[in-house]
């Protein structure tokens, strides 16, 4: 076996750690029966989405920037994926209705799936290959993670927007008033 795989510190295996435990979450969605269920596991995923991102965005990835061995147009678009999951997650935690909370959140496990894909498939073994010490670098993503966990995750720019420009609901609202016409 490899010896960046026996420790547990090692920033992409603390990183594909949480990848599974969303994985797990998603699954658990799926086969939840009740709305009341659904949400509980949604506001869980939720919080480990953000966690997660905030470690990658804070962390890991300005890690990788300028590598020469990473491709930066696929850290680029990691960054844009994770701007799009911001924004659903940020109206998920806006909305006030069940209306299509179901079918927003099923749309961010889908393209949370395809952003966890392509980093394990393409970007984990780029930064795998930059010589970074993944164990210190592992050290400052658990350090960040357990102070997120301790005093709260800060509002990103999404959910700062949403809040200001009070967008709730907005598909939502969009289906209502065509249904009522």
């Amino acid at each position: 076996m490899l010896d960046f795989m026996k420790d547990e510190n090692d920033a992409i295996i603390i990183l594909k750690q949480d990848h599974d435990r969303v994985s797990d979450l998603f699954q658990q969605f799926k086969k939840a029966e009740s709305m009341a269920e659904k949400k509980r596991i949604a506001t869980e995923a939720i919080t480990e989405l953000r966690i997660h991102a905030t470690i990658e965005e804070e962390i890991f990835y300005p890690a990788l920037r300028g590598k020469e061995k990473v491709d930066q147009d696929l850290l680029n678009e990691s960054d844009e994926e994770h701007h799009v999951a911001k924004l659903l997650i940020a109206e998920l935690i806006t909305m006030t209705t069940e209306d299509h909370f179901v079918a927003k959140f099923t749309v961010l496990a889908e393209n949370i799936e395809h952003h966890v894909k392509e980093e394990e498939r393409d970007l984990f073994p780029q930064a795998r290959d930059t010589g970074i010490d993944m164990v210190a670098l592992g050290k400052k993503l658990n350090a960040r993670k357990q102070e997120l966990k301790r005093h709260g995750i800060p509002l990103n720019a999404e959910e700062k927007l949403m809040l200001k420009v009070g967008i709730v609901d907005s598909p939502m609202k969009a289906a209502r008033t065509k249904r009522a016409a």
